[in-house]
């Protein structure tokens, strides 16, 4: 084959990203990443500048469990139809339209409360964000399913994580480098965080403008007959068992007593990296580094780290099996937590800050993906949707309620001390992935 012949093969096989369908992921996955790091991160700085207590912060981040639940309420929003909408837009449209115009509103309610006054009202608020923007999550994941041929699925899925990530610098980097813009006077300057996140709400019209301007993907129509008889509600429940029960069940019946030590692992794997994360952001304010030093340290540069741990992860599971790699993760992701115990005993150091979000993003990178890859391992093929979203939540709301308790512990132990509980918080995860390494386990 001729050099030309080649190039053009090349650029063939590439121009799938030109494609509509596929562009259009891209501004999807961007609404998509955009409203999480408003709910956690982000939201724990404004919190801490506010003077609001560490233990207050950590219960807040409660309000992401929405994303660990939202497998309850996919059914709905798979089988409903939208009032009204669902006729001028169409099934999956109408919930893309509806639950981004609710989230610009939700984002908004955010901005115009300053927690300084009225505190009980920002975690009512925030919780609005995570559930409306987990029911987008699931909405644009049917979309995207139901939007594609085969050949532009991976493209599709590749383009949605760009813009997701690309969504969530903006979300963390993005929304600190603009509070601090805003700033007027020294110290707190709730305007300034309200500009911030009124922005923000501005930017979700990306995923709101896509929706409109997209057409509504062939699937099949709904019944939209909500009445039954007891015949039908017979059928009705039958339904829900086969939703929910018959997958839970398979996956016991297919890996047995080893289902035991497989929910040990997927419960506890991001235990450490969560609850030393919700008060990461708290950890920085306190060592004095300004939102500005973390914007471009933790939520730029950080991130890009993550993205080439996650490449490594990659090829690494491929030569060495997705066990090996699954247990480097979970043991770098426990150390490194170590690391910040140096920091904290530093003074004002950004060499040694770049140094540790360094080695910490490589690991959570290395660590997520592989872990990732361990989850679709066990999905069966008859129950591959269902069964993921049950792990997947599974893996989240474990680590996400510990987090909850995450300011109270470190009130009581001091950052040195803190860090190193949740370091040792990953032993019971390296213990079960050694057992299964042990067993010569596999899915």
């Amino acid at each position: 084959m001729s050099i030309i012949s080649l190039k053009s093969s090349f650029i063939a096989s590439f121009s799938v990203y030109a494609e509509r369908n596929v562009i259009r992921l891209f501004l999807l996955g961007f609404s998509a990443g955009l409203p999480i790091l408003l709910v956690f991160s982000s939201l724990s700085f404004w919190l801490r500048e506010a003077g609001v207590d560490r233990s207050t912060i950590g219960y807040m981040s409660w309000v992401a469990l929405a994303y660990g639940f939202k497998w309850i309420w996919s059914p709905a929003i798979d089988k409903i139809p939208v009032p009204i909408l669902s006729a001028i837009l169409g099934r999956r449209r109408s919930w893309l339209f509806l639950t981004q115009l609710c989230l610009i509103i939700s984002i908004c309610a955010m901005a115009l409360i300053d927690p300084q006054v009225d505190l009980y009202l920002v975690p009512i608020a925030a919780l609005a964000v995570a559930f409306f923007s987990a029911t987008q999550d699931i909405v644009i994941d049917a979309f995207r399913i139901e939007s594609g041929n085969n050949k532009q699925q991976a493209a599709m899925a590749a383009t949605y994580q760009i813009g997701y990530r690309l969504a969530m610098i903006v979300a963390s980097a993005g929304v600190l480098l603009l509070a601090s813009a805003f700033e007027s006077t020294d110290g707190y300057d709730y305007l300034a965080w309200q500009k911030a996140y009124l922005t923000m709400a501005i930017l979700m019209l990306v995923g709101l403008l896509t929706t409109l301007f997209s057409p509504e993907p062939e699937s099949s129509v709904v019944n939209d007959d909500v009445t039954f008889n007891k015949d039908k509600k017979n059928s009705f429940i039958g339904s829900l068992h086969n939703a929910y029960i018959t997958p839970l069940l398979e996956i016991v019946s297919r890996y047995k007593w080893h289902a035991l030590v497989l929910i040990i692992l997927i419960a506890t794997y991001r235990v450490s990296d969560i609850v030393m994360g919700v008060m990461a952001n708290v950890f920085y304010v306190d060592m004095g580094y300004t939102k500005s030093d973390i914007a471009i340290a933790s939520k730029t540069y950080g991130l890009i780290l993550t993205l080439t741990g996650a490449l490594l992860a990659g090829g690494l599971v491929n030569k060495y099996g997705v066990l090996k790699i699954l247990f480097i993760g979970s043991i770098l992701s426990a150390l490194t937590n170590i690391l910040f115990i140096a920091l904290s005993q530093s003074d004002h150091n950004l060499t040694l800050l770049y140094t540790v979000i360094s080695i910490d993003n490589l690991s959570a990178g290395l660590a997520t993906t592989a872990f990732i890859a361990f989850l679709s391992s066990l999905a069966s093929k008859e129950f591959t949707a269902t069964q993921y979203a049950f792990l997947s939540s599974a893996m989240l709301l474990f680590p996400k309620f510990l987090g909850g308790f995450s300011g109270v512990w470190l009130e009581s132990l001091g950052y040195t001390y803190f860090f190193t509980m949740t370091a040792l918080l990953g032993i019971p995860t390296a213990l079960a992935i050694l057992y299964l390494m042990k067993q010569k386990w596999h899915a």
